[in-house]
């Protein structure tokens, strides 16, 4: 049947289309009838093979779906209790299970460890790409573990619980799991859904490992067990504060120290080579190289003390204010030692935040925070731009630095390079800045016991200082560590620089120095020879007191 109906009705239509085609221009071209009629007959053939395999399945599939019945056949359920939620996020390869929460059952990826809650805010939060950043969870992961041991010790969790808890959620912790917390930043503000995710992962993955039914609740629950003596409320908060103290103290501190120190080397190695200061983008009195480089490095020696002075305030926890700040289901000593057991689980000395209401309500320590990073953008701006400017050229640009040729700069003009690292970083500086402007307005909108804007404070805080680390490793990578001077083009400007006539000024004067270095310019000859001209001083006496080395100090 399915040979006659692609005999009869399908392929006839197919090649009578084919045939318009080709009367329509395909045979016009020069060496048409000979060129394609392999192509052609290869062509039909595939087209046989194909309506024939659809001529075999449509059928089959009409019917399927003239006989499904309103009600949920495939799970043998019609009652509207035990209805599962349609809009389920679609089934993996290993099929779906069914989980329910407060609002009844839904569908789940079968390979996927989180449950109903995550489930439903795939659906209903399908907003953007951007998900919980990774050190997010990590963070999450210390939380619950902690927690877990935190209750055991206080008798309200069984060890054999505490154990199954812990060994979940050390495996969040190193990471196995991520592929398990898909979740958006733009949900609801106080981050319960991304809460849940963990606690629904750790669930059912130490389910898994009790050798259980994934869903089932038992011998884990996600809220009774996971979550006990939390809220999202506080616990979000916390792993926002063990998230950004452990990313700025490990990761971009180091990062900022060793650009720092790449920049000291530099000043080092080119030593006391005297070159000519700009201001305003004008010529200046001369200074040395590693004079120059030392304000860059102070810059960053400034922003690492910021960095660090930030921090008391980010190891204040929130953890034990629950709900809205008064520890309702948690023990009175719950929220001290288990800010106790996260620094010890993290080496970082995180304590109990004093006050938990404006630990729930308020996050001024990572608006704090942010504006440190803010900062440190702006130092990173200015010495990105300072060596772009110095290096720029080859011929036409000032060329006092070298800078290394890591790529090609043009696909049109040959041999171009261009300064490629500052550029990155100077669009990382902005990216902070625009990242501080939210932080800042998000920190601002807490309504009585609650902020919700948390999400995206820590979404972005997060982001400007993976952003930071990451442009600071590669500017002292491929920037930094292989700039060289032009020793040439700076002694010549040095030479040839009016600004010497700075020198003058005690001997002769503001007015007399100043005409000479008008009479210099507007003639176009040496300082030298125009103060000769104006006879306002000896050949000795100006070659005494134009000394550009004696220039750079007091």
């Amino acid at each position: 049947m399915a040979d006659a109906f692609v005999n009869n009705q399908l392929f006839p239509a197919v090649t009578s289309n084919r045939g318009r085609l080709a009367s329509g221009g395909w045979n016009r071209f020069p060496g048409w009838p000979h060129v394609h009629r392999a192509h052609i007959a290869l062509r039909d053939l595939a087209f046989r093979s194909m309506l024939t395999l659809f001529a075999e399945v449509a059928p089959r599939e009409q019917a399927g779906a003239a006989s499904s019945a309103p009600t949920n056949t495939k799970m043998g359920r019609s009652t509207e209790e035990d209805r599962v939620d349609g809009k389920a996020s679609p089934a993996s390869k290993a099929g779906a299970r069914i989980e329910s929460d407060s609002m009844g059952k839904i569908e789940v990826p079968g390979d996927r460890y989180y449950g109903a809650q995550t489930a439903r805010s795939l659906i209903h939060f399908d907003i953007g790409t951007d998900k919980m950043p990774p050190e997010l969870i990590r963070a999450f992961g210390i939380l619950k573990k902690a927690a877990a041991l935190v209750n055991q010790d206080l008798g309200k969790l069984s060890a054999d619980k505490a154990k199954l808890i812990v060994a979940a959620a050390e495996e969040v912790i190193a990471g196995k799991l991520d592929e398990h917390f898909p979740l958006r930043i733009w949900q609801t503000g106080s981050g319960t859904q991304t809460n849940m995710n963990a606690n629904e992962v750790i669930s059912n993955r130490a389910i898994e490992i009790s050798g259980g039914v994934m869903g089932s609740k038992k011998p884990i629950h996600p809220n009774d067990d996971v979550n006990m003596s939390q809220s999202s409320n506080d616990t979000f908060p916390t792993a926002m504060h063990i998230a950004a103290a452990s990313r700025v103290a490990e990761a971009l501190i180091p990062a900022v120290e060793r650009l720092r120190d790449a920049l000291n080397a530099k000043a080092r190695e080119f030593g006391d080579v005297v070159k000519i200061g700009r201001t305003h983008l004008m010529d200046a009195t001369p200074l040395t190289v590693a004079q120059e480089m030392s304000g860059w490095s102070s810059l960053l020696d400034r922003d690492v003390a910021r960095l660090k002075e930030v921090l008391p305030g980010l190891y204040d926890l929130a953890i034990g204010g629950t709900a809205v700040g008064t520890g309702l289901n948690a023990p009175p000593e719950f929220a001290e030692r288990a800010a106790k057991k996260i620094a010890e689980l993290t080496g970082l000395p995180f304590k109990s935040h004093p006050n938990k209401f404006a630990a729930l309500s308020a996050h001024d320590e990572i608006v704090f925070a942010s504006g440190a990073l803010k900062t440190l953008a702006a130092s990173l701006m200015k010495i990105a731009n300072d060596i772009r400017w110095l290096g720029s050229g080859p011929r036409a640009g000032l060329g006092e630095l070298m800078l290394p040729e890591n790529e090609p700069g043009s696909s049109i003009m040959p041999g171009k390079v261009n300064p490629t690292q500052s550029e990155a970083m100077t669009m990382v500086a902005v990216q902070v800045m625009g990242n501080d402007a939210a932080i800042g307005f998000a920190g601002s909108q807490g309504n009585f016991e609650l902020n919700v804007f948390k999400p995206v404070m820590i979404h972005n805080f997060l982001h400007s200082v993976r952003l930071l680390a990451d442009s600071c490793r590669s500017f002292t990578d491929h920037c930094v560590r292989g700039m060289e001077l032009d020793r040439q083009r700076i002694e010549q400007y040095v030479k040839n620089s009016l600004m010497l006539v700075t020198a003058l000024n005690p001997k002769i004067g503001y007015d007399k120095a100043a005409e000479i270095a008008k009479k210099a310019h507007h003639e176009k000859i040496s300082l030298r020879d125009a103060c000769l001209k104006l006879g306002h001083l000896t050949e000795k006496e100006f070659d005494e007191l134009i000394r550009p080395e004696k220039m750079t100090r007091p």
